[in-house]
């Protein structure tokens, strides 16, 4: 059986997703990227692969996106980050939207048009605020686990502000509502409210919303939170983590003609 891989080297994240023919996902996997993005890309691979039944071999064809996809020597071409997002995203809401990725160390809009084409993109790369390192970040400060996050937000009872967006004067701001004595599940909920005016800050998310990325997919109750900040119904693809590695897939399948 053809089979069709992307892999989308992040930098707190590496991606795998094997395809066949009919666009089906055979397998996929997550790991750390680490410090050495060919070793995590070869786990990834090894991890996906092993879900597929151990069938897929590197021979397939295979393309690489995201931070470190020139670092990646089984795959033989490779493309934006951009793109892929775009293309894994139209996969499951083939119809005119705009893709919110909010991945490790950025955040990503992305406008698609009816066709699939992408019409216009904004990236948040100067600081990590709205971002998973940023979440992570403020999990440690508050000696959480990160998975925990989601939940604590979820029991909040009370509306908290958190007006900074840099990191470091969150975690200030955050000292100063735990001195007032302020639930920790509040501050959580804030902080979620926070991401969310991050993404507002970059675009007005005008018409249809997908959501994806690392933060979503472990953080149901954000995209619930930003249900009722926008007033309409946020789709979510089946695996929001792997978006781009789907993208890239896809791409590989083209290349062959499927």
């Amino acid at each position: 059986m053809s089979h069709f891989v992307g892999i989308d080297v992040g930098a707190s994240t590496t991606k795998a997703v094997i395809i066949d023919q009919k666009k089906e996902v055979l397998g996929h996997s997550v790991v750390f990227s680490g410090a050495d993005f060919q070793a995590a890309a070869d786990e990834a691979f090894d991890k996906a692969s092993k879900m597929a039944g151990g069938r897929p071999s590197k021979e397939g064809t295979a393309i690489s996106t995201g931070y470190g996809r020139r670092n990646i020597p089984f795959t033989h071409s490779t493309k934006t980050e951009i793109s892929c997002h775009a293309k894994g995203s139209f996969h499951y809401y083939a119809r005119a939207h705009t893709l919110i990725d909010i991945g490790g160390q950025d955040s990503k809009i992305i406008r698609i048009d009816g066709s699939g084409k992408r019409v216009g993109f904004k990236m948040n790369r100067k600081c990590a605020a709205g971002t998973g390192a940023f979440l992570e970040e403020i999990a440690n400060r508050l000696k959480i686990k990160i998975e925990k996050l989601d939940g604590l937000a979820r029991d909040s009872e009370k509306d908290v502000q958190i007006g900074s967006y840099c990191t470091v004067f969150t975690a200030t701001e955050i000292l100063t509502k735990i001195r007032q004595n302020v639930r920790v599940e509040d501050i959580i909920k804030g902080i979620f409210d926070s991401v969310i005016k991050r993404a507002l800050e970059m675009d007005p998310l005008e018409g249809n919303i997908v959501m994806s990325g690392g933060v979503v997919a472990h953080n149901p109750f954000l995209v619930e939170m930003f249900e009722q900040k926008l007033g309409r119904n946020v789709f979510v693809p089946p695996l929001p983590q792997l978006t781009g590695a789907l993208g890239a897939a896809l791409y590989a399948l083209e290349d062959k003609g499927g």
